[in-house]
């Protein structure tokens, strides 16, 4: 595991299989399901294999991933946030992800600034997107302030539902 990213309260590091249990916990909340969307993991091996395909595969391969959101003062791990290259979207685009009982603490705004900051400064990425259900108010917000700019609600490939496609240029 490497740290990729430090802010006031949070490290930002790679995702591990020694992660799936948070993983599993994350990826079955009930707010990710409806928010994002419901990826099927159910045990802790499945975690274990969609990290190893997806996060670590990711960063192995372009430098960037999704990264476990770590509290500094207990190392208690809280959500992800990082970078995701999706075969539906044109640019490279900022998730996040906090288990429920970190949520309305800022944690998210302040992993996702962070991580914009990386995207920028050693990762030379010049457009970000963000994707967003267009009933999830506070994410839909969090872009909105962070800077992102609402470009279309589309449908992307694979899926049947609308989603918010937001762009932020550096």
């Amino acid at each position: 595991m490497t740290i990729i990213i430090t802010t006031e309260r949070l490290n930002l590091r790679t995702i591990t299989t020694d992660d799936a249990a948070f993983y599993l916990t994350l990826v079955n909340d009930p707010a990710f399901i409806t928010n994002i969307r419901d990826k099927g993991i159910r045990t802790l091996e499945e975690a274990r294999t969609d990290i190893i395909n997806g996060p670590m595969a990711n960063q192995d391969k372009i430098g960037f991933s999704l990264y476990v959101m770590e509290r500094k003062e207990d190392g208690q791990a809280i959500g992800l946030c990082g970078l995701v290259k999706r075969e539906t979207l044109k640019n490279v685009d900022i998730g996040y992800a906090l288990l429920p009982q970190f949520t309305g603490q800022g944690f998210a705004r302040e992993a996702a600034r962070a991580t914009l900051h990386y995207a920028h400064t050693h990762l030379r990425i010049s457009k970000l997107a963000g994707i967003t259900s267009p009933d999830n108010g506070r994410s839909n917000q969090l872009l909105q302030d962070l800077g992102f700019q609402l470009e279309a609600v589309v449908v992307l490939a694979g899926e049947s539902r609308d989603t918010n496609l937001y762009g932020y240029e550096f």
